[in-house]
Order: structure tokens, then C-alpha cells, then sequence
């Protein structure tokens, strides 16, 4: 029994959809996956060990990214096919069964859009999937003697950041209250730029970003007690990962992507939703929430 799962190119919206891939896998448990997502979010099924294939597509002129997707998967008649892109590729496949989730989105949390459009309410909280050797390398890099905390300063534009100098103030009022910070961020320079300000005016950071695989990030935070940071694929995966987590957001509708998970939080910017300027939001606001968060963590409360 063989089930194709089409989701999101981006990293946060892959994240989300995990929790309704994990709530399938619990429905078929003699079936086995194939991921189509972009190339960003292909690390994140790697450990899955109910995933048999990944399918990366990368976006091509007049859409030929769909025709050759429509080749990979023409000659196999699959169980399932789950399409959360609501693409016409998914008509053109022999299937016994059809879900496909068309656009004109349903107000309310994206994750809990996926849920509601596969019948799973209440929906399904994202997951991570980490493979033994990520678990132990996370576990020589944050050793569990010290309390770890995980900032987040980047972002996939500049209007989601909240300033790197409200970072550092973050970090230091954290660690007089006795974190030790790391500091996270994706690959590329690009990213490394933007946290860069941040790892040079707390130079006691352990720098944990760049290259890393997706799995061994999610085993990174799931050894912190905390994490704050912008809204981004990283945020969502935090949360995926059980770490108490405090999105950041300004522009960004936190109506919609709010992190989701165990013990997950947000702040917003003051203002229109989906207009506010993220630098509207203050040190001691984020500071009072995320100290929220972490009291919901040891209360054991839901958030």
C-alpha cells in the first residue's frame, strides 16, 4: 500500500502539514509514503522511517515542474494520493483514493485549515522525525547540564525581523537568568548575514546554524528549554519539536501561522494585522512572554 504525499515547497507550511501526514500513518500503518516537497523541506522526512521515497521539486519555467512530477509518479497506481498543493496533477494519477486541497484557504490557523480539509479535528499538532545519530549529535553539542536557550533572528524578508540589538537584550536578560543562548539560522550567506549581528555582540552564543541537516536541528531544539525568534520555518519547527516556543510577529498573519505545538506562543507588533511593523514590539513584551512560556512548560499546561 503505497500513499503520495504533495506538500509545500516551503519549509513552516511542510512543518505544518506534518501533523496531518503523521495522523495518516496512524490510519494506514501498513503503508508506506512518497514526500513531494521543495528542496528546502526535504531534510525534514529524512528520518521518517514510514517514508520510502522523497520527491524534491524545484520550480521550473511554465510550470514544467508539475509535468515532470506527473513522469516520477504515472506508472505506479497508489493507495492514496494527498495533494495539500491542489494541483491538477493529482486527477491525472490512478488512485484509489483522491484528497486535494484547493486554495480560497478557510479563515483561522493553517494547521488547523490542513486538519479540517483531511476530517481530523482537532487537528493534528506538526512533528519531527529525528534519526539516532542526529539525537546523539545534538546531545554532544548542548550536553544536558546546562539550560539552553534557542534564538531564532532570522527570516525569509527583512520586514519579519525583529531587531538584532532586541535580540541581545533578549539574550542577556536570559542568561543573567542562567540560559546558556545558541543561535540558530538557515544556510546560505544570506542568512548567516542576518544573524551575524547577534553572534558578534554575544560572542558566548554557541553558533549552531548554516549547514546543518533538518533533523539534527530539530534534535538541537528539542534540548532547549526555550526559543524565540521571527516567524520562519524555524519557528514552525521548533514548535514540531516540543520546545517551548515564542513567535515574533509583525507583518505576518499570526492568525494564520501561529506556531503550533505542545507549549507554543506568539507575540505580535502593535497594529492592522498584516501591516504592523515587527520593530513595534518591545524587549519587556517579549521578555514577560517568553517567561509565560516557559511557566506553561513546567505547569504542564497546552498552549
Amino acid at each position: 500500500m503505497r500513499i503520495l504525499f504533495i506538500t509545500s515547497n516551503r519549509l513552516g507550511d511542510a512543518v505544518i502539514s506534518t501533523g496531518v501526514l503523521d495522523r495518516l500513518q496512524q490510519r494506514f500503518p501498513s503503508a508506506m509514503f512518497t514526500i513531494v516537497c521543495g528542496p528546502v523541506a526535504a531534510g525534514l522526512f529524512s528520518a521518517d522511517p514510514r517514508c520510502e521515497r522523497i520527491i524534491v521539486m524545484e520550480k521550473k519555467r511554465h510550470d514544467r515542474h508539475w509535468l515532470d512530477l506527473w513522469c516520477e509518479c504515472v506508472r505506479r497506481r497508489w493507495f492514496m494520493v494527498v495533494d495539500l498543493r491542489g494541483s491538477l496533477l493529482s486527477y491525472g494519477l490512478r488512485t484509489k483514493h483522491r484528497v486535494i486541497v484547493r486554495g480560497g484557504r478557510r479563515p483561522g490557523r493553517r494547521v488547523e485549515q490542513l486538519g479540517s480539509a483531511l476530517g481530523y479535528l482537532p487537528a493534528p499538532m506538526p512533528r519531527v522525525w529525528i534519526s539516532k545519530v542526529q539525537s546523539e549529535t545534538a546531545e554532544a553539542l548542548l550536553p544536558s547540564e546546562h539550560q539552553w536557550c534557542a534564538l531564532g533572528p532570522t527570516a525569509n524578508w527583512d520586514g519579519k525581523i525583529w531587531p538584532a540589538e532586541r535580540f541581545v537584550e533578549v539574550a542577556r536578560a536570559l542568561q543573567a537568568e542562567g540560559f546558556r543562548v545558541i543561535v540558530l539560522y538557515g544556510p546560505g550567506e544570506a542568512e548567516k548575514l542576518r544573524a551575524e549581528p547577534v553572534l558578534q555582540a554575544v560572542p558566548e552564543a554557541v553558533d549552531l546554524g548554516g549547514d546543518r541537516t533538518l533533523g539534527e536541528v530539530a534534535a538541537l531544539l528539542g534540548r532547549c528549554a526555550l526559543f524565540v525568534g521571527n516567524d520562519s520555518g524555524l519557528m514552525h519547527l521548533a514548535a514540531a519539536a516540543g520546545t517551548p516556543t515564542l513567535g515574533l510577529f509583525g507583518p505576518s498573519k499570526a492568525s494564520e501561522y501561529a506556531p503550533a505545538g505542545v507549549c507554543a506562543d506568539f507575540v505580535a507588533a502593535p497594529g492592522v494585522e498584516g501591516g504592523a511593523p515587527i520593530d513595534g514590539l518591545s524587549v519587556q513584551v517579549v521578555l514577560d512572554a517568553a517567561k509565560a512560556v516557559i511557566a506553561k512548560n513546567l505547569h504542564g499546561e497546552v498552549a
